[in-house]
């Protein structure tokens, strides 16, 4: 069966994509910690982390590496938060989003019910610095 990420990687559910390639996508959350909330999700279904082929894993974390990058500058963030979790979908994601503090790692503060056109704003600001860093062939148009 496949996963909700499966799902939003194949269009039947829509997603904000800020990256894809071959092997990895990154798309917007919808429970943000913060603006720009960003998840890195393999395009292969993987459950655990510590089952992904180290390649896999390795492209993963260099992806999330490049968001994070962007986010800090165009979110004027101190740092780029990084978890790998898990529990909520069983595919292998990393979450990263721009961070000012530890209070910015408590899932419970996650926005429930954000703005949509905020979370259109934050994917084209994102889209924008990525295209911007010189990773333009991986940014999707929308």
């Amino acid at each position: 069966m496949s996963t909700v990420f499966t799902k939003i990687i194949n269009g039947e559910i829509p997603g904000r994509f800020v990256w894809r390639d071959e092997d990895v996508v990154a798309f917007l959350t919808m429970g943000p910690l913060a603006d720009g909330h960003t998840l890195v999700v393999p395009t292969e279904e993987v459950d655990r982390w510590t089952d992904a082929p180290p390649a896999l894993l390795a492209r993963v974390m260099e992806v999330a590496q490049k968001i994070g990058a962007v986010q800090v500058d165009i979110f004027d963030a101190a740092r780029a938060g990084l978890i790998v979790a898990g529990y909520e979908v069983h595919h292998l994601h990393v979450h990263v989003w721009p961070s000012n503090s530890m209070a910015d790692y408590d899932f419970g503060s996650a926005e429930q019910n954000p703005d949509p056109a905020e979370l259109d704003a934050n994917a084209e600001k994102l889209r924008a610095g990525l295209r911007q860093a010189g990773h333009g062939e991986h940014v999707p148009a929308a």
